[in-house]
């Protein structure tokens, strides 16, 4: 099969390897659509660590379904297909209460840290558990169903909040995941969602996208506006979709008292500048939201019945053969220009 495999940080290389054979537990998919994620592009570069060569990279897949293992039931050659990113052993204490992206086992799809080294979908097929798998609607498109892994990100992010009707949320960060999590927040009844970002066109894609109020965060008076649009108090929930300290402490600083952050985004290994003395005084709580974790269905039903919006997030749809060349776009000045690039085989 043709696939593209991180050789060296930086470098793809689309090249024939063998294809895979599926475990007694696994099915083959024929990849249809794979979406390259802002987690590939910092793996490619090497900046996080996670994706050590020699790998096949890709986690936010959809296809059909080429062969079954022996031991897989209920699941047929032909069938439409996505995957969650998270492979899960599905007996742990973690897997049992409910929580499979805190697996003691967990692997992620198209991921190499340290501990493990998993191949994901930037290929014409990948192996994946049949346990992970979850049927496409009918009519739904490769595509479409490419989103579901960040939409299901997004929906675990919100959910991580609480009850959120009738709230009042702030974004920080439009990008992708962000403006996922801004459909999310209207869909679970958010009355006032306030998106932050320094672009203006992804501040107006907010808007169009469910967004009540957009702020650049550039603005010197930013805190005094989220104030103002919140009678005074400031936000019920913020979401940090960046993933840096700046941002972190932003999104702690646009809560009222015993407000909740919900931090979603991990491009820094590590913070600076905390406000501890906030967190405790205005007792605020501070809440991590890994991956999903039984958010697909509801996506896949979001994105079918367009409560949740692809189009405007779908930059390009693109050969598998070019991904070297768009992993060198979404890396350079010009990647503030795009949102999703979708890879098909």
């Amino acid at each position: 099969m043709k696939a593209q495999i991180l050789t060296a940080y930086s470098r793809l290389e689309y090249r024939d390897v063998p294809t895979p054979s599926p475990a007694a537990n696994e099915v083959l998919v024929r990849v249809h659509a794979c979406g390259i994620c802002g987690s590939d592009i910092h793996g490619w570069d090497g900046s996080t660590g996670r994706r050590r060569p020699p790998l096949i990279m890709g986690h936010e897949a959809s296809g059909e379904i080429a062969a079954v293992g022996p031991d897989v039931s209920g699941w047929t050659i032909g069938e439409r297909v996505t995957f969650d990113s998270t492979i899960y052993c599905g007996i742990c204490q973690y897997c049992r209460d409910g929580s499979p992206n805190l697996c003691n086992e967990r692997r992620v799809v198209g991921v190499s840290p340290s501990e493990y080294s998993q191949h994901g979908a930037f290929a014409e097929f990948v192996a994946v558990p049949a346990r992970i798998l979850h049927r496409l609607p009918a009519k739904m498109s490769f595509v479409q169903a490419a989103f579901a892994e960040p939409t299901a990100v997004a929906l675990h992010a919100v959910r991580r909040a609480g009850n959120v009707t009738g709230s009042s949320a702030v974004v920080i960060g439009a990008g992708m995941i962000g403006l996922l999590v801004v459909q999310a927040l209207r869909w679970a009844g958010a009355k006032t969602i306030i998106a932050i970002d320094r672009a203006a066109g992804r501040l107006d894609l907010a808007r169009e996208l469910g967004a009540t109020h957009s702020l650049n965060s550039a603005d010197p008076v930013l805190e005094v506006k989220v104030q103002e649009i919140t009678a005074g108090l400031g936000a019920n929930c913020s979401f940090e979709v960046v993933g840096i300290s700046p941002t972190l402490v932003l999104a702690l600083q646009c809560l009222r008292r015993g407000g909740r952050c919900v931090a979603v985004g991990n491009l820094a290994p590590a913070t600076k500048d905390f406000p501890l003395q906030a967190l405790v005084t205005r007792e605020l709580t501070l809440l991590g939201s890994c991956a999903s974790a039984g958010e697909y269905p509801i996506a896949l039903d979001l994105l079918h019945r367009g409560v949740v919006r692809t189009e405007p997030l779908t930059s390009a749809v693109a050969p598998l053969a070019d991904a070297g060349t768009w992993f060198q776009t979404l890396s350079g000045p010009l990647s503030g220009n795009y949102l999703k690039v979708i890879l098909t085989p």
